[in-house]
């Protein structure tokens, strides 16, 4: 079985980060019975420090032991449904993923559209994907409110309303041959402790998010096992969050 994971810079990560792509990595070591294989055209990590003009990416992971392998992904700083709509479909040819995990929305809805044009090219997302692939499964993360949520209610309601549009195309759209999930928000996620900046998972967010797509794969399709991790994440360095 071939994951691809696919989303913005909550997935890429920074250089020095475990992501949440390696606490799924883990997880899929630990319980997937069977081969399986994670895929993609990138594995870089964003270095934000970069200069302008230079070389944005690098390889240095928080875990110098992550195999090289097992850190592809389709992910992009500053990428959204928006810019993954017209790849995921080449990307699908090249790679042949049988599962995409994917968490988008927030950097559209932050910066490129709103939530009707969000779901719009959520859709058009999931078309691509099909064409490329029939009977590719998804597994679709509701967008987590950052920071700006909380002083920002226009945005904040954005984001509930792009979550509701979400649901209701995941409903539209499943289908027996080529099926899609969405994922459950973590109910404990808190910005405070579970983001180093109000937006981007710390260790413990990261445990979190890979927890969503775990349990979803478990539940719905048999797919690994419970994320075990789940009920011992200890919060590590507080963010402090404004």
């Amino acid at each position: 079985m071939r994951f691809l994971f696919v989303g913005d810079s909550m997935t890429i990560g920074r250089a020095g980060d475990h992501t949440w792509r390696y606490r799924m990595w883990q997880h899929l070591e630990a319980t997937f019975d069977g081969a399986y294989e994670i895929v993609g055209p990138r594995s870089e990590l964003y270095v934000p420090e970069a200069a302008e003009g230079s070389e944005a990416f690098i390889a240095d992971h928080a875990d110098p032991d992550f195999p090289a392998e097992a850190r592809r992904h389709l992910a992009g700083w500053g990428e959204g449904w928006l810019h993954m709509a017209p790849v995921i479909g080449p990307a699908i040819a090249e790679h042949r993923p049988d599962v995409l995990l994917v968490s988008l929305g927030l950097i559209d809805l932050g910066f490129y559209t709103n939530s009707d044009q969000t779901a719009e090219n959520t859709r058009r997302f999931i078309a691509e994907a099909r064409a490329a692939a029939p009977a590719v499964r998804m597994v679709l993360l509701p967008v987590i409110p950052n920071v700006r949520a909380r002083t920002d209610a226009p945005f904040a309601a954005e984001c509930d309303r792009f979550n509701a549009l979400l649901a209701a195309a995941v409903a539209d759209l499943d289908a027996p041959a080529a099926p899609i999930l969405l994922a459950a928000r973590p109910p404990s996620y808190a910005l405070d402790s579970d983001t180093y900046d109000g937006t981007h998972p710390s260790p413990s967010g990261e445990h979190k998010i890979a927890a969503a797509f775990a349990d979803a794969l478990h539940r719905a399709w048999g797919i690994g096992g419970r994320y075990a991790a789940a009920e011992q994440i200890v919060p590590v360095s507080p963010a402090v969050v404004r």
